[in-house]
């Protein structure tokens, strides 16, 4: 399997390298050069498939040349025997034919566990192979960075970065990251907003002159095997409740679209996916593009689902490649547009084509608490905040009552305890039991200006386990 820049200009590279290098050298994502794709025959006889055979089925092509299926199945094993549900992604139904499945069974409650928890041990796999050393700096909007951290801490060869904005994230997602201490782990709350992280990562990625010698790797979904984890778990919903013999409807909380843009790649890969509906918050960009062909930059607002608090959505550029026939020069022109003058609309035709499957809805503080209620008092089931947004959009935007509807559970509710407080369903749950001790346990945490050279030079100073790189 080769894989391709969405700008066009970098070398194409195989899995091995693509999971190291992150960000294409010319500044654009990663993307197969050709997708699998699978028979329906082939999708309906993986029906009843442990979750990590079926993610063996379906990534297998993707790691093609790179791994070996003994090693990678063997790693997939470990991935998912860590979570703390025998079905790893349970479906939870709401009503006759409306769903939310449940994808915070994981190590840090949050649906970044499926990629983040096998992203570790595939990077320990490579490094050891090719006795490499490597920094990881991520930026998080609340949930990427605990599960990064959870995922990577054990890997002998990495030293970790993560940025996340100071006081923008709840208290839960802040302690699951500051808490975990190591001489390789480093949270850095920085005084700005996440776009702000975000845009500091890439510069950093793009230029890396730095970091003297050794190289960074991405955690965040701009890293090609995040998004491949994702892909599994439509094709797990989609065969629970009989696919592909029929279709399935998707509708996904999301900020940085990687997540949803999972779900199209399954639906291209053969998966037969009738809609998808992108959730979103006040922070609304990826649904000004759907609803009316502007992708424009706004103000920032902080909201109480603060993992879509996200104005520039990094994956959105992979979508923006299909859409454009996968013509890089054509992508490259775009982002720079969208970088000179913070906003585009693409040409009418190819709008309509995404519109074909997508539809979106943007859901204030005062809805989400409002579904939260609703959901609570219809059924008993307690949501979280983003999970809470998706129901909405769902229920609003689903093009068929006879499809069944499925909304991805991103995390769980004990993570944002505000929102559930002033939902007026009582107060949020207990925290399990291996973070039942999270409030009394040490924090370590630096912060830090909203200034590039500053992030630079504190992971020069502090690489290698403690001692300037």
């Amino acid at each position: 399997m080769r894989y391709i820049s969405t700008r066009g200009q970098a070398p194409a590279l195989n899995f091995e390298d693509v999971l190291l290098a992150g960000l294409a050298s010319d500044g654009g994502l990663y993307v197969p050069e050709n997708l699998p794709r699978f028979t329906q025959e082939e999708i309906a006889s993986w029906a009843g498939l442990p979750y990590f055979e079926l993610a063996f089925r379906v990534m297998r092509p993707f790691v093609a040349g790179s791994i070996d299926d003994a090693a990678f199945k063997k790693i997939l094993e470990e991935t998912y025997g860590a979570f703390d549900h025998n079905a790893v992604a349970p479906l939870r139904q709401l009503n006759g034919n409306e769903w939310v499945l449940e994808l915070f069974h994981g190590p840090t409650l949050a649906f970044k566990d499926f990629a983040l928890q096998l992203l570790g041990r595939l990077l320990d796999h490579v490094l050891v192979k090719r006795g490499e050393r490597v920094v990881i700096l991520g930026a998080t909007s609340g949930d990427t960075g605990s599960a990064a951290i959870e995922g990577c801490r054990r890997c002998e060869n990495v030293d970790i970065f993560i940025l996340h904005p100071h006081n923008r994230v709840s208290e839960v997602q802040r302690r699951q990251m500051t808490t975990i201490l190591g001489d390789n782990i480093h949270n850095i709350a920085v005084e700005g907003n996440f776009d702000d992280c975000q845009e500091m990562v890439k510069a950093s990625f793009a230029d890396q002159g730095f970091l003297k010698g050794t190289r960074l790797v991405a955690v965040n979904s701009i890293n090609w095997a995040r998004i491949m984890a994702q892909i599994v778990y439509y094709f797990h919903a989609a065969i629970q409740l009989g696919g592909p013999a029929r279709s399935v409807a998707f509708s996904v909380p999301t900020g940085n679209f990687g997540d949803i843009f999972a779900g199209y790649l399954a639906r291209n890969m053969g998966l037969p996916i009738s809609q998808l509906i992108v959730a979103t918050n006040r922070n609304d960009i990826l649904h000004r593009f759907m609803s009316g062909n502007q992708y424009v930059k706004d103000t920032l607002h902080p909201t109480l689902s603060p993992s879509m608090d996200i104005m520039v959505s990094s994956n959105f550029e992979r979508l923006l490649f299909d859409l454009h026939g996968r013509n890089g020069a054509a992508i490259a022109s775009l982002m720079d547009t969208f970088k000179q003058g913070g906003g585009f609309s693409v040409e009418a035709d190819r709008w309509t084509e995404a519109r074909k499957l997508f539809d979106s809805l943007a859901v204030d503080d005062e809805a989400t608490c409002e579904t939260i209620a609703e959901v609570f008092n219809e059924c008993g089931e307690l949501l979280d905040p983003h999970t809470a947004i998706g129901v909405r959009a769902a229920r609003e935007c689903r093009r068929s009552l006879a499809t069944p509807m499925v909304t991805l559970g991103t995390a769980h509710p004990v993570k944002f305890p505000e929102a559930v407080e002033k939902a007026g369903v009582g107060q949020a749950p207990a925290l399990p039991p291996h973070l039942a001790d999270l409030f009394q346990r040490e924090e370590r945490c630096t912060v830090l200006p909203n200034d590039l050279k500053q992030i630079q030079a504190f992971v020069s100073q502090h690489g290698n386990r403690g001692k300037p790189l």
